[in-house]
């Protein structure tokens, strides 16, 4: 996700990576950049501490997150599945799932040849540089706050209809296919979302509830370029998403873990053709009071080509207050949260390194 946080004090870091930083976040070239100088060996700036990286001993290797096939909707079995998975899994996979297999293409497609631009052409879009705040480039997650970087930039596009106005300042090699994808995933969205309100005993979505779950998509290009060791680094840490739910899109080339809730084991997301991964974020975990789950996951970086995803992170208004739902207390249960209004999460979620689940926090009661 991408929107302006605060800027926490800057972690001492060596000469070695002061330049680093300087090259990267200051100069706006991106981990891409740095990758495109052609280095053989990964910055320290980028080296995990040994018990934060992805051991293979702690790679689930016989199980997998479901595959729901969902060509159709209303059948008993594909809603029941849904809210079993967002339960238990907190992340499944849909395939016929009405998103033309040409519109997925389309827009990896579009991600490659963003991050393929020269650097001073992606350099326009950087961060204090775009002629608009609907689309930012940035790198990592949060540098100021992190004493190690991800690697991993991104062009976030932040879409409610407000922010399309503001369509001829994106980039011309990408725009359109941002615009059609999106409208082409608005019905995906709606459905998964009103399947798992039912789930939760909501009869229907109004426009207020509307405004709480999915005021604004925001569309985000993940690049992780090619690492010389990805082991060492992370494309992105351990994390849940500050999102109601978010709909990825993965390229060929996989990277993706997801924290198995029972023992703490990873499970691969292996790219599946056609398919798009959903996962639950803490905002429907809240609403949902723990019925559904954010879950941890993680990325990790290809050592032999640049890889690329593209999440739609579904969010509220800004200025949406966000707890439990009254129909999941009814029955008397306690609320596991208190209310909060969105931006102020947000800007919580914002304000530190990718740290697990510790964002939920700011919200628990």
């Amino acid at each position: 996700m991408s929107l302006t946080s605060p800027a926490p004090a800057m972690p001492r870091r060596d000469p070695n990576s002061e330049k680093t930083i300087d090259f990267v976040v200051n100069k706006g070239n991106g981990i891409k950049g740095l990758a495109d100088t052609g280095i053989e060996s990964v910055p320290q700036l980028y080296i995990l501490p040994p018990e934060e990286r992805l051991e293979p001993s702690s790679i689930s290797t016989h199980r997998s997150i479901p595959v729901i096939d969902v060509s159709n909707w209303d059948d008993p079995v594909v809603t029941e599945s849904i809210c079993e998975a967002a339960g238990k899994w907190g992340f499944f996979q849909i395939i016929n799932h009405g998103v033309p297999l040409e519109a997925l293409d389309a827009i990896k497609e579009a991600a490659h040849r963003f991050f393929g631009l020269p650097s001073e052409e992606r350099n326009k879009y950087w961060a204090g540089n775009s002629p608009t705040e609907t689309v930012v480039l940035k790198t990592s997650f949060a540098p100021q706050a992190e004493s190690v970087l991800e690697w991993k930039d991104y062009l976030s596009f932040r879409c409610s209809p407000g922010d399309l106005e503001s369509f001829p300042l994106w980039p011309s090699v990408c725009r359109d296919e941002v615009v059609k994808y999106l409208e082409s995933a608005k019905p995906v969205i709606r459905k998964l979302l009103e399947i798992l309100l039912k789930g939760l005993k909501v009869k229907e979505m109004d426009k207020a509830r509307e405004y709480s779950l999915m005021a604004t998509p925001i569309v985000n290009f993940n690049c992780f370029p090619r690492c010389p060791n990805p082991y060492l680094t992370a494309g992105i840490r351990p994390h849940s998403d500050g999102s109601t739910i978010t709909i990825l899109l993965q390229d060929d080339n996989g990277g993706l873990y997801v924290r198995a809730t029972d023992d703490n084991s990873w499970i691969h997301v292996p790219p599946v053709n056609g398919a798009l991964v959903i996962n639950v974020g803490d905002i429907l975990q809240i609403t949902s009071n723990d019925r559904y789950k954010s879950i941890e996951h993680r990325v990790v970086a290809n050592g032999s080509k640049d890889r690329v995803s593209v999440p739609i992170f579904v969010i509220p208004g800004a200025d949406a207050v966000v707890g439990p739902m009254p129909e999941v207390l009814q029955s008397g249960e306690q609320p596991l949260y208190k209310e909060v209004v969105f931006s102020d999460y947000l800007k919580n979620f914002f304000s530190s390194k990718h740290d697990g689940k510790k964002t939920l926090d700011f919200a628990r009661i």
